[in-house]
């Protein structure tokens, strides 16, 4: 008996930085404890648009031609006895992450797989779907069972897409700790931002402050009314302590990753306080040593996420994370062009921009 699904499949395959085309390649067969999966969404992510223009060739992808992303959800169509065997049936609605570790080394059994001591070694079994191991733009996408989640009717496809970001968000939070009553400050006001504040807000944050600028920051503040402050308006550290009486947020995580968002978190938290760094500086970044010392000021840095994608489902299916006003846009495959446009460029206000393969 032939398989149900096609042997080719449409997809988005990068040929060299900066060029791409949409066309037919073969459709993936599953492996041992793998499921092959229809996407029924993927997001565009700022990561993706590194890879497209070529920002970590070498590392991501190694080589052309190549498939990118990895933030998505989809429906099961062919599943592995293994995968069966631990519960994964066709017609199973998932979403993805990027992350599965080897399963063996230190970090892996300790649960730490993002930091999995094999990264990279895919004979050791470790994969990072949409950077260098081929991702989900594309109508199918073949994953192992480490790195899928199954997800309720109650969840839309395109909030499906958006659970491997907001996992990551929570990670962010729950690196540095929220505890019951704190003031948190989110540094960058892009969807990263806004799903961190969301979860803050879950874990028990009393009030959370967004750092943005322009219109991104007031939309952000029309859907889900957050506290604001523009960084054009003046300057973010004296700001964040005159909204916070002089003493400083408890909790500051810096989604923006760039030298000046990294110095402020530090110099804004208040003493004994703690910051986590979510976003990634692409440049050596300096920070307040003096204070961090004096003042016992604990940091986290955030890579990715572990063991988050199970505890954000409900939080998102109970409406504690909310993700629908994040999904600003939707294209199908085939103006893949116009969506990574629109993205970039953030025409109409653009948040999450959504991809339809099928």
């Amino acid at each position: 008996m032939g398989r149900e699904v096609p042997d080719q499949m449409m997809a988005l395959v990068l040929t060299a930085p900066k060029e791409f085309e949409i066309r037919p390649i073969p459709t993936p067969n599953v492996g041992p404890m793998e499921v092959l999966c229809r996407v029924d969404a993927i997001a565009i992510c700022g990561t993706d648009t590194e890879i497209i223009e070529g920002t970590y060739k070498g590392m991501w992808p190694r080589s052309y031609p190549f498939t990118p992303g990895h933030e998505w959800a989809g429906t099961i169509v062919e599943a592995s006895p293994g995968a069966i065997e631990f519960g994964f049936k066709v017609g199973d609605r998932v979403a993805g992450t990027s992350h599965s570790g080897c399963g063996y080394c230190q970090m892996c059994v300790t649960g730490r797989y993002n930091l999995c001591e094999n990264y990279g070694n895919e004979k050791l079994g470790h994969r990072q779907y949409g950077h260098y191991t081929q991702g989900a733009y594309a109508q199918y996408m073949l994953s192992t069972i480490k790195a899928i989640h199954k997800i309720p009717d109650s969840m839309t496809d395109e909030e499906g897409a958006l659970v491997d970001t907001a996992s990551i968000a929570l990670h962010s939070v729950k690196r540095p700790g929220i505890e019951p009553g704190d003031t948190v400050c989110v540094v960058g006001a892009g969807p990263m931002g806004v799903l961190v504040a969301e979860c803050a807000s879950a874990l028990g944050a009393a009030r959370v402050i967004l750092v943005g600028g322009g219109e991104r920051l007031q939309r952000c503040k029309e859907l889900f009314g957050y506290e604001t402050f523009d960084r054009k308006s003046g300057d973010v550290v004296e700001g964040i302590r005159g909204m916070t009486g002089g003493r400083g947020p408890d909790v500051v995580v810096d989604c923006a990753g760039t030298e000046e968002s990294v110095k402020s978190a530090v110099e804004m938290v208040r003493k004994g306080g703690r910051v986590s760094f979510t976003g990634i500086p692409k440049d050596p970044t300096a920070i307040p040593f003096r204070k961090i010392v004096l003042q016992e000021i604990d940091l986290y840095g955030v890579r990715a996420n572990r063991n988050t994608c199970q505890e954000v489902i409900p939080l998102v299916a109970a409406g504690k994370i909310r993700l629908k006003p994040l999904i600003t846009h939707t294209f199908p495959l085939k103006d893949f062009a116009t969506a990574l446009k629109v993205f970039n460029e953030r025409i109409d206000g653009a948040m999450k921009v959504i991809v339809k393969p099928n």
